[in-house]
């Protein structure tokens, strides 16, 4: 047989293949993009829900339903999960003494798994004795006199955060605590929060329980990749800011805002 006919038929094949790759890759890159999930963060005000007169558990509810989420990462610790939905499937309410605290889930999520098909899935990272650690330890050093000087520094911070936020005139504002605004304002404190007390907190310093609550998101995040759903995180407005700078490093899920949802609930209510 011809040389030259065996390496050109060599050639033709072989670019043939790696066109066949390229398209196979190709394909596959398009078939997860279009799969990716849709993730948004919703920032809860927890007791502040029962009594604001806009950002009320009401408003809540449209808002959710406006989303219509499959997934909703709560942040209810996995171990107090099973009690309340035994509860709450029993009573139609919620006991269970962790999950109470939270408006957002007592009177919204739960109710709303009655009539929407979404699951929720616990996923914080709080413990009762880290709780306890962490107020025993705050209290300590709030009367340890050589620690007077960090403990002026912290209540200085939340005061600085409180006052610049009051004086945006947009104090639980669902509009406004959904803004990168907002979290750089939360910042104010939180930071030196965590740069004074994160390590001799444990398991209860800021960076180390948004790790802790992470850590769940990302499992949850990890099981459901490339399923093309929609997965909603409902955690208090502070952690937000901690939370969207981890999922922005992800490149396999849709970040989306938190407006045009709003705006929804704002247009049925026009």
């Amino acid at each position: 047989m011809d040389t030259k006919f065996v390496f050109s038929f060599l050639l033709i094949f072989t670019l043939f293949i790696l066109g066949c790759s390229n398209e196979t890759a190709k394909n596959d890159t398009n078939d997860k993009e279009n799969k990716k999930n849709e993730v948004l963060v919703l920032g809860a005000i927890h007791g502040g829900h029962l009594t604001d007169s806009v950002y009320h558990t009401a408003y809540l509810t449209q808002l959710i339903r406006a989303i219509q989420p499959d997934y909703i990462l709560a942040e209810i610790p996995p171990d107090r999960f099973d009690q309340a939905v035994k509860e709450f499937k029993e009573n139609d309410s919620i006991s269970e003494s962790r999950v109470r605290r939270f408006p957002e889930y007592v009177d919204v999520v739960f109710p709303l798994t009655k009539e929407m098909n979404f699951e929720i899935i616990p996923t914080a990272g709080w413990t009762l004795p880290m709780a306890q650690e962490r107020s025993q330890k705050l209290r300590a050093i709030s009367k340890d006199s050589t620690r007077i000087e960090d403990w002026n520094a912290y209540r200085k911070a939340n005061r600085i955060s409180d006052s610049v936020y009051q004086a945006t005139g947009k104090v639980n504002d669902p509009y406004f605590i959904h803004t990168h605004t907002y979290d750089s304002i939360q910042d104010i404190a939180l930071q030196v929060y965590n740069d004074l007390f994160n390590v001799e907190l444990g398991l209860g310093g800021w960076d180390n329980i948004n790790i802790a609550h992470y850590w769940k998101i990302e499992k949850a995040l990890e099981k459901h990749r490339y399923q093309n759903k929609r997965m909603l995180i409902i955690y208090g407005a502070g952690h937000k800011g901690w939370f969207l700078r981890e999922l922005r490093k992800r490149d396999d899920i849709k970040l989306l805002e938190m407006k045009p949802f709003l705006d929804k609930i704002s247009q049925n209510q026009s």
